[in-house]
């Protein structure tokens, strides 16, 4: 990850997606980087009670961060009949955004709206780190992963109670508690031996050695 994060772009298919699957590493950037710029789009949702729940959530996880969500009204389970849409909205957004990291669904996510903005979002930012996060949920679809992010165990706990806190419309699914967003944090720690971490698939990046450019 560049060293000097000035601006990241976030891509959900649904309310509360980016949250659980890149909520502590936006707090731990959040402390770390000085008037961040965050900028989220996110498929489904608009004008319903899940867009408020949204955008207070990703307020609670970038403290002191200049945080603008854009909340598209995509019928949740539709995405793949509405493509030529969401590319449209997508390119517009991208003229609003000059990110420093984007963070996405990952490609082999089994919820087919996940899976197709996992597509979509690499063809539009094609110059930049795209890291796909992991979404907690009922399919057996957990990545094979090859990024990690380390959060402390403070900020592990502040992301499991930010989620319980700003999504009350999900507190009815048995999966979505504090033993399952902790667990899955744990278990990415144990992998880069750290107490938590989120994890990531790299979608792309480029490598210099020696300093030297193209």
């Amino acid at each position: 990850m560049p060293r000097n994060v000035r601006e990241v772009a976030l891509f959900g298919a649904h309310c509360d997606d980016i949250a659980m699957g890149v909520g502590g590493t936006l707090l731990t950037l959040s402390a770390a980087c000085p008037n961040l710029r965050v900028r989220a789009f996110v498929l489904s949702g608009g004008d319903t009670p899940r867009e408020i729940e949204e955008n207070h959530a990703l307020r609670a996880l970038c403290p002191g961060a200049d945080v603008m969500v854009r909340v598209l009204d995509i019928p949740d389970g539709r995405a793949p009949g509405y493509w030529e849409g969401i590319k449209i909205a997508l390119q517009s957004f991208r003229y609003h955004t000059e990110p420093d990291v984007v963070f996405a669904p990952q490609r082999a996510d089994a919820h087919q709206d996940h899976r197709l903005l996992a597509e979509m979002v690499p063809t539009v930012f094609r110059d930049h780190l795209v890291l796909g996060y992991e979404i907690l949920k009922w399919e057996a679809d957990t990545p094979a992963t090859a990024v990690y992010h380390p959060l402390t165990r403070d900020v592990a706990a502040e992301k499991a109670r930010v989620l319980l806190k700003h999504y009350p419309s999900q507190t009815d699914h048995d999966w979505f508690d504090e033993e399952s967003f902790l667990g899955l944090s744990r278990l990415r720690g144990v992998q880069c031996r750290y107490p938590h971490a989120e994890a990531f698939v790299l979608e792309k990046a480029v490598v210099r050695f020696g300093g030297q450019g193209a």
